[in-house]
């Protein structure tokens, strides 16, 4: 198992100098990281609904002709699951998209994975986990992005503005697909919490999806944007009118939970 915290810890040195690409690599348009929640907050439902726009995103010729459209005409994706930690079967590795034929494989791959979820919504271990995928792959990609979504706010782990500083000091932008289709009553801001203390870097943005019907779409069209890396006048920016608590998951965890961070009250 790949336990949040030691994932953490790593964001938490000293900047590490930049791995140089080593001397074969493969040049790609963008490496790109699709980190998914798997929380139990997330119903079977949903789960499904999620799995599916990405797997029908992926197969999308609009998909395909963004990535042929590039410099390179490719890109490098990789996938994984998250919750509360991040388990060794849940990562999808690295792989060249470059045709549908690619595509599709990929796809396959993450249409075929089992159900599963579990406990705590750790948005910073993903983060740090996602980061880390970038150390040492065999590509040279001109831009460096997380696509994370998710249905709550941090409630496991380091405070995620910081975890999602430390990753845009690696130059690694952070796009988030917010999911509101059944909030909760004491945490409705979740579009206002990913804008504020989730996303961040050049282009980044925030996508919520506030219906179930508009998962595919949605999906599709935060796929697009970040592998043809052009800014779209139309996309969704969130207007914080009031100021964002980052670490308010933790603190709803410690009220309704454990104890986990007594230093919140210091």
């Amino acid at each position: 198992m790949l336990e949040t915290l030691s994932l953490l810890a790593c964001l938490a040195c000293p900047p590490a100098t930049p791995v140089a690409a080593p001397a074969d690599a493969i040049a790609v348009d963008v490496e790109l990281v699709l980190a998914v929640d798997i929380s139990q907050s997330m119903d079977e439902n949903e789960f499904a609904l999620q799995r599916a726009g990405y797997v029908a995103a992926l197969r999308h010729p609009d998909f395909i002709k963004a990535v042929r459209s590039g410099s390179t005409g490719r890109i490098a994706l990789t996938y994984f699951e998250w919750a509360g930690t991040i388990r060794d079967d849940a990562v999808i590795a690295w792989q060249v998209i470059d045709s549908s034929e690619s595509a599709n494989a990929f796809a396959d791959k993450v249409e075929a994975r089992p159900f599963r979820s579990f406990r705590g919504t750790s948005i910073s271990g993903a983060l740090a986990f996602g980061a880390m995928l970038f150390e040492a792959t065999a590509f040279e990609g001109e831009r460096s992005v997380i696509d994370i979504s998710g249905d709550g706010p941090n409630n496991i782990g380091l405070p995620v503005a910081a975890t999602r500083d430390a990753a845009l000091a690696k130059g690694i932008v952070i796009n988030g697909l917010p999911i509101l289709i059944s909030p909760s009553p004491t945490f409705s801001h979740l579009d206002r919490y990913y804008a504020d203390c989730v996303i961040g870097g050049p282009g980044s943005f925030v996508l919520p999806i506030y219906a179930a019907s508009e998962f595919t779409t949605a999906i599709r069209r935060k796929l697009i944007l970040e592998v043809s890396g052009i800014a779209d006048p139309t996309m969704v920016r969130i207007d914080a009118t009031a100021p964002i608590d980052c670490l308010q998951g933790e603190r709803d965890r410690r009220f309704f939970s454990d104890p986990y961070f007594p230093e919140l009250d210091r």
